[in-house]
């Protein structure tokens, strides 16, 4: 049934106050070393058009990397137009971790002359690190990282030491950009599958992360400590409910455990209290965990859509046992885990994208770290050519469109009709709604007290899985020198106006 809603600006309510660096994003670990990751799509797979598929193997995940990962060189973090357009999304935390990060030796001193150590995966040069501050700095983001824990450390029953740390937090001081805050590990939940020395339990975490920031605060006492940064396990589901309580990113893993685990009885307090969310397992890990898999059809329906608010309304409460009255971050967010789904870098990603930052916001307040800016399929820049993607241009606009204050629009979330509001960022009196119609049938009408300023995105021809997004119907694509469009609302007049379904508008009024 087709919705009509009536807009009342004046009549709105505060929530709360967010973190105007909401809107964040990864640089993943891997991307600054160079090595393996998620295997690209085809463009046929992107489409639609054609299946992706990996034959399962009783051996496990590790048996089927060949067929879901490939080689990628280091990624150029001084290319102008990556700097050009990370630097226009604005102010925001760039998070360098993921679970390579757990396994990288810092070679800052050219010793190991390429060869990875005993114990570790990968190896961070000095000039890679550099890489990461330059940028950083160019582009005036804040930094946030994970550090080494792996058998090359230490092992299981020997305490956690920051020889490694150390290098990376100095290095960083020393050259002028600083580490903002940190994570002691990336998802310490997966426990020996995110890289953990063998025989690693919950009780080896709680010592070594009360370790960590010990040894944070007495050395670098402005770093901000974030954790846990686990990835399910804690009465929340990834994928579809199918009834038959399988699926799920946690059930790739051997060994998993909870935010309680992690956390009960350590002495050390966090200063931001952290969590990951996926969606689902994307069309790469389909074959493995198909209930864990949302099919394409199902990508703005109400129960995809509403995933990621069930995540922040598990993990409040958590947040506020373990952490009371701080921040909540999602130091990972995407469509899929697994590099994301085919259509991570088409317009339909856009409804999960916009409906997470919007939602989360009447919710709590903290930071959202999309995964990632520039790998995978569900970057907001396509790999190496760095050309924006849908989401990047439906962030760019909230950026430049959504104040940090959010209210309560009074309207119950339902198909077609998902109304949230802003103070604008303009400092302006008035407001900014943000309305998503996710139906692929009904228009949703929308009462205007007043002349506003509009701006409808949609699918290039009205095709949810178009690689190119249209603003009022013009394509959003670069110009000569990789300059961003023109993006200009258009006036709408008081009183009645339509939005077509499968669209998502902003209204400033």
């Amino acid at each position: 049934m087709a919705e009509r809603i009536k807009l009342a600006p004046e009549a709105l309510k505060p929530l709360r106050e967010m973190n105007p660096l909401l809107m964040s994003y990864n640089v993943e670990f891997a991307e600054v070393t160079g090595g393996t990751f998620w295997k690209a799509y085809t463009p046929e797979q992107i489409a639609g058009t054609e299946e992706f598929h990996v034959e399962p193997s009783s051996e496990g995940i590790a048996a089927m990397y060949k067929d879901l990962m490939q080689v990628y060189k280091p990624i150029d973090l001084y290319n102008e137009k990556l700097r050009d357009l990370a630097r226009a999304l604005g102010p925001a935390w760039v998070r360098v971790s993921g679970t390579w990060a757990t396994k990288t030796y810092y070679d800052f001193d050219g010793a190991t002359g390429g060869k990875v150590p005993e114990g570790y995966l990968n190896v961070l040069t000095k000039e890679q690190w550099i890489g990461v501050l330059d940028f950083v700095k160019a582009i005036g983001a804040k930094l946030i990282v994970s550090v080494a824990n792996c058998p090359g450390l230490h092992s299981a029953e020997e305490p956690w030491h920051p020889a490694e740390a150390e290098k990376l937090f100095s290095l960083s001081k020393e050259y002028g950009v600083p580490i903002n805050a940190a994570e002691f590990a990336n998802e310490p939940n997966m426990m020996e599958d995110t890289g953990f020395p063998e025989g690693y339990t919950p009780a080896h975490y709680r010592r070594d992360q009360d370790l960590f920031f010990t040894w944070l605060r007495e050395n670098y006492p402005e770093c901000i400590c974030v954790g846990p940064s686990t990835t399910g396990g804690d009465n929340v589901k990834f994928g579809r409910d199918d009834g038959s309580g399988s699926g799920g990113v946690e059930q790739l893993a051997r060994n998993t455990c909870s935010c309680a685990d992690l956390l009960e009885g350590t002495t050390e307090p966090l200063d931001v209290f952290s969590y990951h969310y996926y969606n689902g397992l994307s069309d790469r890990l389909a074959s493995i965990m198909p209930a864990g898999h949302w099919p394409a059809e199902e990508a703005a329906s109400e129960p995809y859509l509403e995933t990621a608010l069930n995540f922040a309304k598990t993990y409040a409460p958590l947040r506020d046992k373990y952490c009371p009255g701080a921040e909540m971050w999602v130091t990972e967010s995407g469509d899929a885990g697994g590099g994301g789904d085919t259509w991570a870098s088409t317009y339909l990603d856009v409804f999960r994208t916009l409906n997470e930052l919007a939602g989360f916001s009447t919710i709590t307040n903290g930071v959202i770290f999309h995964n990632t800016l520039a790998s995978s399929d569900y970057g907001f820049l396509a790999r190496e050519v760095f050309d924006p993607r849908p989401n990047y241009f439906a962030v760019l606009l909230w950026n430049r469109l959504m104040g940090t204050t959010a209210y309560d629009t009074n309207e119950p979330i339902r198909e077609g009709a998902h109304v949230y509001a802003h103070s604008r960022k303009d400092g302006k009196e008035g407001a900014v709604y943000l309305l998503l119609n996710n139906s692929k049938t009904e228009t949703l009408t929308v009462e205007l007290p007043r002349d506003a300023e509009r701006y409808t995105l949609a699918g290039e021809g009205n095709n949810l899985r178009a690689t190119v997004m249209t603003l009022n119907g013009n394509p959003l694509t670069l110009g000569e020198n990789h300059t961003l469009p023109e993006m200009p609302p258009v006036v709408q007049a008081a009183g009645a106006v339509e939005l077509a379904p499968g669209t998502c508008t902003f209204l400033v009024l």
